[in-house]
């Protein structure tokens, strides 16, 4: 008899132990967070600067992975195959939603094999060149495209990504062809247009606004409908005569689908108090863009939104690109 109790107490301290080591508070060891373009680039350097603000309330410093290509496929594709508890997540731009509508099939569902989290912040591109680019202006640009169709080229972050979207939006309102080159990130197509291997790029702001202060390229203009407090000398390419052109870039947390609605919680919880952090506010003031914060619900409803806006468009215009 007394060995069965002690059997029976053996057991209950085994199920206990097994349960206080499950229910550890999350992290408990260092998450991962996947980048899909090259390090220097807007979301590189933006999955740094919060990763630094999540250290505070993690106790560790979050591993940044950058995984290039495919216009974000590769880190979609490896997320999406990652165990679904937290420890591993992707920071990703505004092209992945729309990926759909440029390849002619993903390895995985746009919406069904991952988990949102949170719009992190959103900003405008501008539009650079050269600093001895013969181009005063966006509209000397427009001037050569409308001139020249096909002479010019213009360096983005990978297709689908808001840069390239911004430029096709350029060529169909301003009614041009400026050929798209698709770099690994944003960063390499700038040092593209530094080299003078290419006359122009679309950027974030965030990954070029130093660059433009510091003279080693010129912005011609800003995509959004207003100028930006970062640059208020840029005009917009509304004022360069492109009458209605607005757009921006936004990036985003998401993890792989079936996470435990705790742990979404946690994280989502923990990013609003990231983005309050001292430091990520002056990288985004400085860089120009706007926090944003939203709800795993507010930001998984955005992301169809904008599959819904750009669909349509993206369709009508039969841009696809082979993997």
């Amino acid at each position: 008899m007394l060995t069965a109790i002690r059997s029976l107490l053996g057991a209950l301290i085994v199920v206990v132990t097994a349960g206080v080591a499950g229910a550890q508070p999350y992290p408990n060891k260092p998450v991962h967070i996947l980048v899909p373009y090259a390090a220097g680039g807007a979301v590189d350097v933006l999955a740094r600067t919060i990763g630094q603000a999540l250290s505070k309330s993690w106790g560790k410093l979050p591993v940044v992975e950058n995984r290039p290509g495919a216009g974000g496929i590769i880190a979609s594709q490896a997320l999406a195959q990652s165990a679904p508890d937290g420890y591993t997540l992707i920071l990703v731009a505004s092209g992945h939603p729309l990926n759909q509508f440029f390849y002619p099939k993903l390895p995985y569902d746009t919406f069904k094999d991952f988990t949102a989290i949170s719009e992190i912040a959103s900003s405008p591109l501008a539009i650079v060149v050269g600093k001895n680019s013969e181009a005063k202006d966006l509209k000397d640009i427009l001037a050569t495209a409308r001139s020249k169709p096909g002479s010019l080229s213009y360096g983005m972050s990978g297709n689908g990504t808001s840069a390239h979207l911004a430029g096709e939006l350029l060529n169909h309102m301003a009614k041009v062809k400026i050929v798209p080159l698709a770099y690994k990130g944003g960063a390499p197509a700038l040092q593209a247009v530094m080299a003078g291997d290419i006359p122009m790029s679309f950027n974030p702001l965030s990954e070029v606004v130093g660059q433009i202060q510091g003279g080693t390229v010129r912005a011609v203009a800003v995509t959004t409908a207003q100028r930006s407090p970062a640059l208020p000398d840029v005009p917009t390419v509304a004022e360069a005569g492109v009458a209605g052109y607005d757009t921006a870039v936004w990036w985003g947390v998401l993890g792989p689908a079936g996470m435990p609605a705790d742990v979404v919680a946690k994280i989502h919880e923990d990013l609003v108090v990231a983005l309050k952090d001292p430091a990520v506010v002056e990288y985004l003031k400085r860089t120009g863009s706007t926090a944003v914060g939203s709800s795993p619900k507010e930001f998984d409803a955005y992301m169809r939104a904008e599959a819904d806006k750009w669909g349509p468009v993206l369709k009508a215009a039969n841009i696809r690109i082979e993997q």
